[in-house]
């Protein structure tokens, strides 16, 4: 059963994996100046997470994990003062760190399902990924098939069971990623009609009636490439914005998201980038405003 949005926490990831966004515009600045986290209607608050001190010789999943444990304590603070918890910022890997602030507020038994919007799985490994790199692994992470440290450091305990895992569009797979989605049995979503994948609103609906809540995750490269020109993974012949809100809604309506995240925004006030980040996190927030959520402890 869900429950009205009542506040609303803003956690801002002002980092791009572990790194601080300082060499580009972030959209962060333009979200505060056109005032959209008052767009659910609701007070809010605004949290920036900092990088805690990594150790000499700690790797790259080891800091971002540092990090995650971070942005997971404002999501555990946020969800258990009663306020929904928006991530914005940063990239696709923080959402370990989204996961575990879940795990500390509503408990390691709690039934966590992951909708995941991106033009990209985010499911590599270490043994399928074609590149290395680890902007494609944060959904393997989350489901205890890589890097288990960045994991545990995003205080993400308990590894998310895949049939607990809806992707949505992820239209640009690497084949042996593509295997492994499959071999696990992750339903991939059409993010519209026209578009590849199964009816998302019977995927979700399904992963609605097996979980307790719900973290949405939208990666703005789910939009067609002409809708996020600065993106460093855009990707063509992907949806409009009309669409993909429209996708987003159907999540919402479940009423049971209890965080939902917009990442990999970037460019300056009037880049086509940054209006299509507002109009995401905009449109999401008043969607989630008229569907509700879940309190933290359960549905």
């Amino acid at each position: 059963m869900s429950a009205p949005l009542t506040r609303l926490t803003a956690v801002e990831v002002h980092y791009w994996s572990a790194t601080p966004e300082t060499g580009e515009p972030c959209a962060l600045d333009a979200y505060a100046a056109q005032g959209i986290y008052g767009a659910a209607g609701v007070p809010f608050d605004v949290v920036a997470p900092s990088m805690p001190a990594a150790p000499a010789d700690a790797d790259e999943p080891e800091r971002i994990g540092l990090l995650g444990g971070a942005v997971a304590e404002a999501v555990a603070s946020a969800r258990l003062g009663g306020t929904g918890a928006l991530a914005v910022g940063g990239n696709c890997t923080c959402s370990p760190g989204v996961l575990g602030g879940l795990e500390i507020a509503h408990g390691s038994d709690a039934r966590i399902g992951l909708v995941w919007f991106d033009a990209h799985g985010d499911f590599n490994t270490p043994a399928t990924s074609l590149t290395g790199s680890l902007g494609g692994m944060p959904v393997a992470v989350c489901a205890g098939l890589a890097h288990p440290r960045w994991r545990e450091l995003s205080r993400a305990v308990c590894p998310l069971p895949t049939d607990r895992i809806v992707m949505v569009d992820v239209r640009n797979l690497d084949p042996a990623e593509e295997e492994l989605i499959r071999a696990t049995g992750v339903p991939v979503a059409a993010v519209a009609e026209g578009f590849s994948g199964v009816d998302l609103g019977r995927a979700v609906s399904d992963l609605a009636s097996r979980c307790d809540l719900i973290y949405l995750h939208v990666d703005s490269d789910v939009l067609d490439a002409s809708l996020v020109p600065l993106h460093r993974t855009k990707e063509r012949s992907g949806p409009g914005m009309a669409a993909v809100t429209e996708a987003i809604d159907a999540v919402m309506a479940t009423g049971k998201v209890a965080a939902f995240a917009v990442v990999s925004v970037c460019g300056a006030p009037g880049d086509v980038d940054v209006a299509s980040g507002v109009g995401l996190v905009r449109s999401g927030l008043e969607s989630w405003s008229r569907h509700g959520t879940v309190t933290a402890g359960g549905a």
